[in-house]
């Protein structure tokens, strides 16, 4: 189960035995998509819901669609902090995937399409695995809408988590430093006592901005150079 730790050293930290580089750390934080997580397939998948309502665009029809429904969902995921937010947003986001191919489908009845299914990268949850054998403290920091729960759970990583800060649950995103604070309180580490690990520009900036150390993904490359 994902808990948030307020207000005191999580008992990881304190009994932890880590070695090398890792013994400057307390604490670990994650980026989540493109670091823990990748879409599996969203076209095709977008492509099969349609099918199944007797529509069928050309390919490039429903990428190009696709990427107009993720640019929406990009500028507008800040608004998606519990299930009702979220079923909202994805109704607005299938508006817009629906709008660009010009198909007058119910908007209510599509929006379910858009909880995408996702994977985990190679060797991450190996990755997540080895820093909390060390004893760091973990916790995903993640640009991203309040179903992210789910899919920790879903593709096991959940367990090794003290907590998870998402953009929509705080009103930022990275490069924004408050997600990164946020986690810092609730995990009870000092910033120069922490790294993060991702896979974007807004990854490096919001890191470097709360004062925390920062190496990009692929996770398991950075793990290894860690421990």
């Amino acid at each position: 189960m994902i808990a948030a730790v307020v207000g005191g050293m999580p008992a990881a930290v304190e009994a932890r035995r880590a070695h090398g580089r890792a013994a400057e750390l307390d604490a670990v934080t994650l980026d989540a998509y493109g670091t823990l997580l990748r879409l599996r397939d969203p076209v095709g998948h977008l492509a099969a819901q349609l099918s199944i309502r007797g529509v069928e665009p050309e390919s490039q029809a429903v990428e190009r669609a696709f990427r107009a429904e993720v640019e929406y969902y990009v500028a507008n995921h800040l608004s998606a902090r519990d299930e009702r937010s979220l079923a909202e947003l994805r109704m607005r986001c299938a508006d817009v995937f629906l709008g660009d191919l010009g198909l007058e489908l119910d908007r209510e009845e599509f929006a379910p399409a858009f909880a995408y299914e996702y994977e985990p990268l190679p060797g991450a949850p190996a990755a997540v695995a080895r820093l909390a054998d060390h004893g760091l403290a973990l916790a995903v920091v993640a640009n991203w809408d309040v179903g992210l729960y789910e899919q920790l759970r879903a593709h096991g990583l959940a367990p090794y988590l003290a907590t998870v800060v998402t953009a929509a649950e705080v009103g930022a995103a990275k490069p924004d430093p408050l997600p990164f604070a946020v986690a810092l309180e609730r995990l009870g580490v000092r910033p120069e006592r922490v790294l993060h690990v991702g896979d974007s520009g807004a990854d490096a900036e919001g890191a470097a901005a709360a004062g925390v150390r920062f190496a990009p993904a692929p996770l398991a490359t950075a793990v290894a150079a860690l421990l």
